[in-house]
């Protein structure tokens, strides 16, 4: 793995260091805001569900 990683730093073909950079600050944000929105969902399936189990406990 190391001799991959080595040989893959020293390859000055292809995309270059900015390029990469852009793509993982791309994958990155579409993350955070997947993460943002399931949280959002998932806090509202829970007040949702704790509502209707409390409304029939009493």
């Amino acid at each position: 793995m190391s001799k991959f990683v080595t040989s893959f730093l020293k390859d000055e073909s292809g995309a270059s260091a900015a390029e990469y950079v852009l793509i993982l600050a791309l994958v990155g944000l579409a993350v955070a805001i997947g993460a943002a929105t399931l949280g959002t969902s998932l806090s509202t399936a829970m007040s949702t569900t704790a509502g209707k189990v409390d409304a029939a406990v009493k």
